[in-house]
């Protein structure tokens, strides 16, 4: 067994271009290290709807230059089939470590099997990528990202010519594909042919930001803006320029690109501690600012926080997702309103008042940016497509200018989001969310608690009744086959799934509380919490989390 596992790492070692994960990995050949090489070799990381993410290293359960020209070869061989011989794939890159590289195996990849290839000219956000594949008249495009992951992880993200990721089953027959390679010394891989894009893509993204305004709205907010050690900075500080805002307060510690994230445990806004510098730097502000603004790694979420009282608090992404579809319909907006079914059923309350198609998808940008005639999505994750004829996608500074818009408009009314929160809940009724999120080291832990859930099913929750129990799996008339539960209880709703990208088992509760006026919310918001919690309670103990 062990003979074996040393051979098939050094079979890896004699084709491994990389200097770094070579020394890496003839390390622990030397060692013998049986025990790193088997989860190095344990398999291969698995190619899905988020393509590829997992920790940097050397071997096939790691993300590494073998990994993404295997990658590569298979989605330039998948394009093919699909009759883009000479079609054109674009590619972007974030700033983590070896993005770059991946970006350049990519671009040699697809030319070396005879597609043509063009990468941005440096790194820059998600959505400019996303953009850039529609306006470029792409056949695919490839983001190397991990997002909003730890500074050991990368990943590998693919979006087709319509300029939306990836879904079944392409995922399935591009994943065949990389299986197809039969070694890294079959895929050709020239030095040049392709090209190195200038600005111009770029410039075109910021002029398309400012068909997210409306003409002579006020631009009065003054926000306080976070990179979180990501590339979003230079380009939301453009199209805030652009847009003739105030010029955003930059929390100093995190507005350059490091791939190290040195000033966070997670490069993530909604993760404990992530926002405080961002909280110190507006308490530090000689002006007082209207709100915070946050972006994750690659800028295609953003996150919002307000000052609610004494203090600095961050808004749900449920909360920023209504209040976009709020400021949208005042505004006149016609089109489908869509969101995953994770996110609150406030925005269908919206939508459905304002006499607008309403769509509930799956989790991911993947499936809302495929909802027919969409003109706005969200899902509760932060992410926001606020301009989807430009970006098919979430799109950090799009919704960034989006809210910022709208706080302006509120400031000059002498209101605030959290007032247009309120009449929100006084209109629609309090919809109040909440996550029970539980990280793991052993994935299996995950696959128990949805077994446990399954063979064990809860009748109640926080003393109200299961009244309906949804298996996803299975799918519905308007929902593709997915590992989940939903729970349907009398005024709540409870949805249970494995993340797609992290390892975690994320559990999403909606309460709702009748409001009859804006006097009765404390008490409606004390009911809520205190609902949210005995469910997490009774939840997390029939998962065994």
């Amino acid at each position: 067994m062990h003979d074996e596992l040393i051979a098939q790492a050094q079979a890896w070692l004699t084709e491994d271009p990389d200097p770094d994960t070579r020394t890496e990995l003839a390390r622990l050949i030397d060692a013998r290290d049986h025990a790193e090489l088997a989860a190095r070799f344990s398999g291969t990381l698995q190619f899905g709807t988020a393509g590829l993410r997992g920790e940097l290293g050397a071997g096939p359960m790691r993300m590494n230059r073998s990994v993404v020209i295997r990658a590569a070869a298979g989605l330039a061989a998948y394009l093919k089939k699909q009759g883009h011989d000479n079609g054109l794939v674009v590619i972007g890159y974030d700033a983590r470590h070896k993005s770059y590289d991946f970006a350049q195996d990519t671009a040699a990849v697809m030319t070396g099997a005879g597609l043509r290839a063009a990468v941005l000219p440096r790194p820059l956000p998600t959505p400019v990528l996303a953009f850039a594949i529609r306006h470029l008249g792409a056949v695919a495009g490839v983001e190397v990202t991990a997002s909003h992951n730890p500074p050991r992880d990368n990943g590998y993200k693919v979006y087709l010519g319509d300029g939306s990721q990836i879904v079944p089953p392409a995922d399935i027959d591009i994943a065949a594909e990389i299986a197809a390679v039969p070694s890294l010394t079959t895929v050709r891989r020239p030095t040049e042919g392709w090209d190195t894009l200038d600005d111009s893509v770029l410039h075109a993204y910021l002029a398309r930001t400012d068909a997210v305004l409306s003409e002579g709205s006020p631009r009065t907010a003054r926000t306080v803006y976070t990179a979180m050690h990501g590339v979003g900075k230079d380009v939301l500080l453009a199209a805030f320029a652009r847009a003739g805002f105030p010029e955003p307060v930059l929390v100093a510690e995190q507005a350059d690109p490091d791939p190290e994230f040195p000033t966070v445990a997670f490069p993530n806004p909604e993760e404990p501690g992530a926002m405080d510098l961002a909280y110190a730097t507006a308490r530090a502000a000689g002006t007082a600012p209207d709100l915070i603004i946050a972006n994750d790694p690659d800028a295609d979420r953003c996150a919002v926080a307000v000052q609610d009282g004494a203090d600095w608090r961050m808004l749900r992404g449920d909360e920023v997702g209504a209040l976009l579809a709020a400021h949208l319909v005042r505004r006149g907006a016609t089109g489908t309103f869509a969101e995953s079914i994770v996110s609150s059923s406030l925005l269908g309350r919206i939508a459905g008042k304002a006499g607008l198609p309403h769509v509930e998808t799956l989790t991911g940008f993947k499936w809302i940016a495929r909802a027919e005639g969409l003109r706005y999505g969200y899902e509760e994750a932060l992410g926001y497509c606020v301009d989807p004829d430009g970006v098919r996608d979430k799109d950090g500074i799009t919704a960034a200018l989006l809210i910022t818009e709208l706080a302006s408009q509120l400031k000059e009314e002498g209101r605030t989001l959290l007032d247009l929160l309120d009449d929100l809940a006084v209109e629609h009724g309090l919809h109040a969310t909440d996550q029970l999120s539980v990280r793991v080291e052993d994935l299996s832990l995950i696959a128990a608690a949805m077994r446990r859930l399954r063979e064990q099913p809860p009748t109640a929750l926080a003393g109200l009744p299961i009244t309906r129990t949804d298996d996803l799996t299975k799918g519905t008339a308007e929902l593709p086959p997915t590992d989940g539960l939903r729970y349907t209880l009398d005024g709540a709703r409870v949805i249970v799934r494995p993340s797609g990208t992290e390892p975690k088992l994320k559990c999403y509760l909606e309460v709702v509380i009748p409001v009859g006026s804006h006097e009765d919310l404390p008490g409606a918001r004390a009911r809520a919490t205190s609902l949210l919690e005995a469910i997490k309670r009774d939840l997390s103990a029939a998962a065994g989390i």
